[in-house]
């Protein structure tokens, strides 16, 4: 079967179109994180992470920092081809996360970064809850733009005309696949972040890196990048500057697996 059969349309077409402007657009994650992926996640050298739709590997360096063996799945190819490139020490697998290439009990932690909302299910969650060792992690982490500053809220404005049915973090639907019986309760931590760089790659192509917004016909691209560079000229706080600052909230999510109990008769 395609690899990406079962992956919705807009991260198939929108991912495929958009690979290079999604290294180009998207932002890093705050310094924090390496703390949580030590001490909440338990990485270490010694210790094996999966990287589940790990797209381009926007977050792999983050990974290999801690010392640990990184495998890195991911269904679409002109994704995965720029992170193997990119990170050669990282083992790259075409899958999905119902479908992981993996043996059971084979990982000690699995991450999903910018990725769970788009397979937020029970058959995905026990897949994974297959390939993790006992009592191994589960890590979800979400970059996501801070829509309590009024013209970060009008470039989501923008964004989310177009989504359609494509799953996305903040509608907090990718929830509902919890809880599930083989992981424990959810622990959640926040940080902030920002994203700095040129306006032309923090928010025209973070935007343009969007599945949906990527995936659109070329007029309908041009159009909202009109409309995102009359917003930028009508902004005091980004007019005219080379260099800008889009505020973000990091999400980060752990739940440790734990052992089914069996059903009774």
């Amino acid at each position: 079967m395609d690899s990406t059969s079962s992956i919705h349309h807009s991260a198939v077409d929108g991912y495929t179109k958009g690979a290079d402007t999604y290294v180009r657009g998207r932002p890093d994650y705050p310094p924090e994180i390496a703390g949580w992926l030590r001490d909440t996640l338990g990485l270490h050298a010694g210790a094996t992470v999966l990287d589940l739709g790990a797209g381009t590997g926007k977050f792999t360096p983050r990974l290999l920092a801690t010392g640990a063996s990184v495998i890195a799945v991911e269904p679409v190819a002109a994704m995965l081809d720029k992170l193997a490139a990119s990170h050669p020490e990282v083992r790259p697998l075409v899958g999905t996360a119902d479908a992981i290439p993996l043996p059971d009990a084979s990982v000690d932690v699995v991450v999903c970064a910018q990725a769970f909302h788009w397979f937020a299910t029970a058959e995905a969650l026990d897949e994974i809850h297959r390939v993790l060792k006992p009592g191994g992690r589960l890590g979800l982490v979400w970059n996501m733009r801070d829509a309590r500053v009024p013209w970060v809220a009008a470039i989501d404005r923008i964004v989310n005309e177009f989504e359609g049915d494509a799953p996305r973090y903040y509608t907090g639907a990718w929830r509902q696949a919890f809880p599930h019986p083989g992981f424990g309760p959810m622990d959640e931590r926040h940080y902030a972040n920002g994203h700095t760089g040129s306006p032309e790659d923090v928010i025209l192509n973070r935007v343009r890196s969007t599945s949906f917004i990527s995936a659109l016909p070329p007029e309908q691209r041009a159009g909202v990048d009109e409309r995102l560079r009359t917003l930028i000229d009508a902004q005091p706080e980004l007019r005219g500057r080379d260099v800008v600052t889009i505020p973000y909230d990091t999400a980060a999510y752990c739940l440790v697996r734990v052992d089914r109990v069996a059903s009774a008769p």
